[in-house]
């Protein structure tokens, strides 16, 4: 189907005003400006009653028949008092079953055997499958996108949810049908954890290049307002809360089943490792949680308050010095290091005048000092570099390169009681690693780097490509996923 302005076949959009055919806002927006060109008042003549009624406010997707307002900003399930809609939408599906399908199927068949050829790599001399797959972008959705795919390459919090029972949502009239969503519906018929899971069971099987989270994110629209809409988002903000929701759905029932117990069976992690946010531990807690100490001193009478605080990850500022910096082989300057970063973090640190400590020894608030001190450690450590901050009214970009190993991360001397940790259980390797491409939050792309057995993948939306070690390291890291070492190794420390 071809539209009527750009001539492209990519993401149909039909005005059910005109039904005039345009491409959507991801393609080349023509649906949308069809919308904003008919808001333009009249000039050469005065508006009729009937013309100030037709605003061509919805369309319809020829592909999903999903119907969506522009004026809401929204797609929505409702229909005239005739069905007009969903005779439309018939009418489209009748098409696709019509003389055209024999053509349709051939030319999937064609995609089909060209995508399995793409997927063949010369690994060692030999041919492999390349069994990765992409996530289609929804509309700015690559914050999410790169979150998932780092997700899905934590093999012990990936399986521990592919190995969960599948849920149905739908039953009675609704069973078998296909559905379309609105986020005027209530919220008691979604599940996070069912479409996280099923997410992650359709990545890495190679069935598909490219799969398409739209369930996953109709759902993240119900739960958390934030990333309603198609602006983009912060992918460090969407992860946390995306970890926090699913947090707080495991602490729930399983069809019957409590989920400690299915974490217990699945995971094999022990009750000493797991720590508790927010209630009950969670496969969340077990696998991302760990404990700070918060220390603070008052200068004045020298009173020490300690604070044990549970986290999931660790914001890391840059440090001032090495902002200039911006790639790994610029000569101005040192290279800032992730070594850098942790000791900015746990460093000894002078509260100032807007953050002064009420000492209750004092019984006033006094200047204090304050240091961070890690007591736990997690299984997978996720630490977030801050590279957006304010400055006056706009949230500018930290473009510094900073620079972080693959293997052997040592966290020993961030370590409250160091001496009671072995000598492998401190050292950590880099399984996956989101980096944001732009000037700011608002704007530009995220991708991911993962491993998967043993090989390194660069994926972007839905493009997944195999890469190296030497382009992974050159990265401008925003959110790297550490995953504790298990067995010993003869790679260099940090």
């Amino acid at each position: 189907m071809k539209k009527q302005v750009c001539r492209s076949n990519k993401s149909p959009w039909v005005c059910l005003t005109c039904s005039s055919v345009h491409c959507g806002r991801y393609v080349n927006g023509h649906a949308k400006k069809h919308y904003e060109d008919a808001q333009i008042p009249l000039t050469n003549h005065k508006k009729t009653e009937k013309q100030e009624k037709v605003q061509h406010t919805v369309c319809m997707d020829c592909s999903s028949y999903s119907t969506y307002c522009y004026r809401c900003d929204d797609f929505v399930v409702n229909d005239t008092k005739l069905g007009l809609v969903q005779k439309v939408r018939e009418h489209l599906q009748n098409l696709e079953n019509s003389a055209f399908t024999a053509d349709r199927h051939r030319k999937r068949k064609l995609l089909e055997n060209s995508s399995l050829n793409s997927k063949l790599l010369k690994v060692n001399g030999s041919t492999t499958a390349l069994c990765a797959t992409g996530l289609r972008n929804l509309g700015n959705t690559c914050f999410m996108n790169a979150i998932l795919q780092s997700l899905s390459n934590i093999q012990q919090f990936c399986c521990y949810f592919k190995e969960l029972p599948a849920v149905e949502l739908r039953n009675g009239k609704t069973a078998g049908r296909r559905t379309y969503h609105t986020r005027s519906q209530g919220d008691n018929n979604v599940s996070l954890v069912e479409e996280f899971r099923k997410t992650l069971c359709a990545l890495w099987q190679g069935s598909q290049t490219a799969f398409s989270p739209e369930s996953l994110f109709y759902v993240v629209w119900k739960i958390m307002p934030n990333f309603r809409g198609y602006q983009q988002q912060d992918a460090h903000e969407f992860m946390r809360y995306l970890l926090d929701h699913l947090h707080l759905e495991l602490q729930g029932g399983f069809n019957g089943v409590s989920r400690s117990v299915i974490l217990q069976e699945n995971s094999g992690l022990s009750a000493s490792n797991k720590c508790c946010i927010n209630g009950a531990s969670t496969v969340v807690t077990a696998i991302f949680g760990g404990i700070l100490q918060n220390e603070v001193n008052c200068l004045i009478c020298g009173t020490e308050s300690r604070k044990f605080d549970p986290f999931l990850d660790l914001s890391l500022d840059i440090p001032s010095q090495f902002r200039n910096k911006r790639t790994k082989n610029q000569e101005n300057g040192p290279t800032c290091t992730l070594r850098d970063c942790l000791r900015s973090f746990t460093d000894l640190e002078e509260l100032d005048e807007t953050e002064l400590y009420m000492c209750h020894k004092c019984k006033k608030k006094q200047k204090s000092t304050k240091k961070f001190w890690i007591q736990k450690l997690p299984k997978v450590l996720c630490l977030h570099l801050k590279r957006f901050h304010w400055t006056a009214y706009l949230r500018n970009k930290v473009d510094t390169y900073v620079e972080f190993p693959l293997r052997g991360l040592d966290m020993k001397c961030y370590l409250l009681e160091p001496e009671n940790s072995g000598p492998e259980s401190c050292l950590y390797d880099l399984a996956a690693v989101v980096v944001h491409h732009g000037s700011g939050v608002g704007s530009g792309h995220y991708t991911a780097y993962a491993t998967h057995e043993g090989r390194w993948f660069h994926f972007n939306d839905s493009t997944v490509t195999l890469t190296d070690e030497e382009t992974v390291v050159k990265a401008k890291a925003y959110i790297l996923f550490y995953v504790e070492r298990q067995a010993k190794s003869g790679s260099d420390k940090l």
